[in-house]
């Protein structure tokens, strides 16, 4: 009963914590990139340092949505966004700049962008001029043969803008950087004679490819009105195959404070899929763990039917584990036992310094939620 209690009551906490309170907000005037006057509001409250503030009301990009349909799965869209937030703080402090989706890159320009380099022959058929040429990946004449089509890949699969604002004096705010991720292909898929081919493309190859992708947009944004001299960062991602169940990374970051000069990092990032061939290779103790947990879970419900986790690591440290368990329940009263099974579980195998997220589902959808932080008394569990 305890337990339910704090349940209903992290509940409503969260719940009022997320709510904007007006009196927490600041009006402000933003000058966008037409040197026209907008008025927005910015929310003084602060989830944690993690997280951005956001102009309300919020304004979508104009690309919104194309993240979805350009990358293979969702995994890839969400860590895409995500990730290039991580990469963004590198630059743009939480405390001091103020997240608003891109601005100045409109979805027809992107399109162009991630088009194929068109030949001198292909400009001709199409009556365009060299300045229409915009494609940023490599060119390929209309009769190549298939291995002309495989040395010539598909590089850049997507390119997501994010703006950061800052105040520029006690009422104002203007764009203070951009942030530009650019997904890269790890596998390159092409039909030749109604035939399906896949081809691998190597870490080497694709950082190669994605930094000189990067000089020419950056290049490229530079001689776009408003963005001649903020700073940009801009972040390699690599994008999983389709048939992945884990998230691509990002591998590599530069930021151009003034000019096109770009100074590359590396970052040392991944996910791995428990349990896995990799995983016990690479991280036995954690494998280990995950293991005597999904031991202990079929164990006492026969029920289940499956349980996966992914393990985001940092520099090799783990940063957060989520875990899908899949079962099939046959009551309410069914659902409660399980998770606050699965809750003590987690604080049995898993060790505090660890995010851990559980989503319990069921042939008919989300039945709970657990999640458990290092900040935290007990773990945080809610059923649907």
């Amino acid at each position: 009963m305890k337990k339910i209690i704090a349940v209903i009551f992290l509940s409503l906490l969260l719940l009022s914590g997320c709510l904007p309170s007006v009196e927490k907000q600041d009006e402000v005037i933003q000058e966008d990139q037409e040197q026209t006057d907008e008025k927005a509001i910015v929310p003084n409250y602060q989830i944690s340092d993690s997280y951005y503030r956001t102009l309300i009301p919020f304004e979508p990009s104009d690309t919104r949505g194309m993240v979805l349909w350009r990358l293979n799965t969702r995994y890839d869209s969400d860590e895409f966004e995500e990730g290039l937030l991580r990469i963004a703080q590198k630059t743009f402090s939480t405390d001091k700049y103020i997240f608003q989706d891109g601005k100045y890159l409109n979805k027809e320009t992107v399109q162009k962008w991630l088009n194929r380099e068109f030949t001198s022959e292909q400009l001709k058929e199409r009556d365009l001029t060299e300045a229409e040429n915009l494609g940023l990946n490599p060119p390929l004449s209309d009769d190549a043969d298939q291995e002309t089509i495989e040395d010539h890949s598909i590089y850049l699969s997507y390119l997501l803008e994010h703006n950061y604002l800052v105040k520029s004096d006690e009422n104002k705010v203007k764009l203070g950087g951009v942030a530009i991720g650019l997904a890269l292909n790890s596998v390159f898929t092409y039909t030749y004679d109604g035939v399906e081919y896949k081809k691998t493309i190597s870490d080497q190859e694709l950082e190669k490819e994605g930094k000189n992708i990067a000089e020419e947009v950056i290049r490229r944004l530079r001689q776009t009105k408003g963005l001649e001299t903020v700073p940009i960062t801009i972040g390699l991602f690599k994008q999983m195959e389709d048939t992945s169940v884990v998230p691509g990374h990002y591998f590599a970051f530069a930021t151009a404070e003034k000019g096109t000069s770009l100074d590359w990092k590396d970052m040392n990032e991944e996910y791995v899929l428990f349990p896995s061939t990799d995983a016990k290779k690479n991280y036995r103790d954690d494998y280990n763990k995950f293991e005597s947990f999904q031991l202990d879970v079929t164990q006492y419900f026969k029920n289940y039917s499956g349980i996966v986790g992914r393990a985001f690591y940092i520099e090799k440290e783990l940063q957060k584990l989520s875990i899908d368990i899949h079962i099939q329940f046959y009551g309410k009263a069914e659902t409660i036992g399980f998770a606050q099974y699965i809750t003590g579980l987690i604080e049995e195998h898993f060790p505090d310094e660890w995010t851990v997220e559980v989503n319990v589902t069921s042939s008919t959808g989300q039945e709970a939620l657990i999640v458990k932080e290092p900040n935290m008394d007990e773990p945080f569990v809610h059923i649907y």
